[in-house]
């Protein structure tokens, strides 16, 4: 080959199609702020009643803002759904990490939804202490049940409120059920005081623990066992069988430790497999029967009114901590007492009452 000869690359780039060009920068425009514009209360609430799962969700984000120019909106949007609402079955399950909770969340959701439910999956993910993310995984997790269209699947992070359940989570609770969703399930982080705040806004809570992990008396002394109206010995497949049995004696056993609780419900242990689905329709059998019960002694009405006293207070703790945080002369005095607490120039005690007088003073 002669070296005056041009070599020619194999790797070279064709010609393609050139994109044709925009005719209508104003209508794209128009549309794409459309897009970002937050609907109005009205039509929220219209949407949320309709059952339309985008509105459910948008309002869902609205009530978990952190903003107060949204909290108006916010409390416009549960004020209208708060007719429509109450008319659920409210299931709240937690469990350590790795118990499989997403898998038999997934497994007892589609059994529902086979019995014609509509049910509505509030995950609470964990946030980093650190970054204050969180992965909101849920939906990854349970793919299946994602894809039902009788199921709605909500991850919210669980952010530093209630000991690791999504703030608002209660107001989110109102919204499905407005939407029509007739049984919710509330899974928790399974990590610190979570399962209080849960055990205060569902009306059956279950327990998911699996057999041969040390942590028998562990539950025992954590005091989640007596929050609990059932308990469940998870992965009871294979090898695990004759183990799940054994740590259904073993709890059974520890039950009769605990006082009878004021609903006069004998909690109830129960083995399943959220992968063979072995044990799912007993589990229905035993939260029905819970409802059947309660409802007859009136217990159940009790405890929902009981439940929306906790949090109304619990909402006014809230509402004083936001106003206090967000008050410009806080803002501003905040930083500055950090400094003097680190530095060693003011104890904590003095500086927490001086930021309190300064709020005192402006409202």
């Amino acid at each position: 080959m002669s070296s005056s000869k041009k070599q020619v690359s194999s790797l070279h780039e064709k010609a393609g199609i050139s994109s044709p060009e925009i005719t209508n920068v104003v209508a794209i425009s128009q549309i794409q702020q459309k897009r970002r514009q937050l609907p109005s209360s009205e039509e929220l609430i219209a949407g949320i009643l309709n059952g339309n799962r985008t509105a459910l969700s948008r309002a869902i984000t609205l009530v978990e803002s952190t903003n107060p120019e949204h909290t108006q909106k916010a409390n416009e949007v549960i004020k209208g759904c708060l007719p429509y609402s109450n008319k659920s079955i409210r299931i709240g399950i937690t469990g350590v990490p790795g118990v499989g909770k997403s898998t038999f969340i997934e497994a007892f959701g589609t059994f529902l939804t086979a019995l014609n439910k509509k049910v509505a999956v509030l995950a609470v993910d964990p946030s980093s202490s650190l970054s204050h993310g969180s992965i909101l995984g849920d939906k990854t997790r349970m793919e299946e049940l994602v894809k039902n269209e009788n199921a709605f699947i909500r991850p919210s992070a669980s952010g530093d409120t209630l000991g690791g359940v999504a703030r608002k989570t209660r107001e989110t609770i109102i919204l499905c059920e407005a939407a029509g969703f007739d049984t919710i399930i509330i899974e928790t982080v399974g990590v610190g005081q979570s399962e209080t705040a849960v055990h205060s806004m569902v009306d059956f809570f279950l327990l998911l623990k699996i057999s041969g992990a040390g942590d028998e008396l562990q539950g025992i002394k954590r005091g989640i066992m007596e929050m609990a109206d059932a308990i469940v010995i998870n992965k009871a497949d294979g090898d695990n069988i004759k183990k799940a049995n054994l740590a259904k004696l073993e709890f059974n056993r520890a039950l009769h430790l605990f006082p009878p609780k004021k609903s006069t419900w004998q909690p109830k242990v129960t083995t399943c497999s959220a992968i063979t689905k072995e044990g799912i329709n007993e589990i229905w059998d035993t939260i029905s029967s819970y409802f059947e019960m309660t409802n007859e002694t009136g217990y159940f009405q009790v405890k929902r009114k009981d439940q929306n006293h906790f949090w109304m207070m619990e909402t006014i703790n809230e509402q004083l901590k936001l106003n206090f945080y967000n008050q410009p002369e806080i803002i501003s005095q905040l930083e500055e007492n950090k400094k003097a607490v680190q530095n060693d120039e003011i104890s904590p005690f003095a500086a927490a009452q001086n930021l309190l007088s300064i709020y005192f003073k402006k409202i």
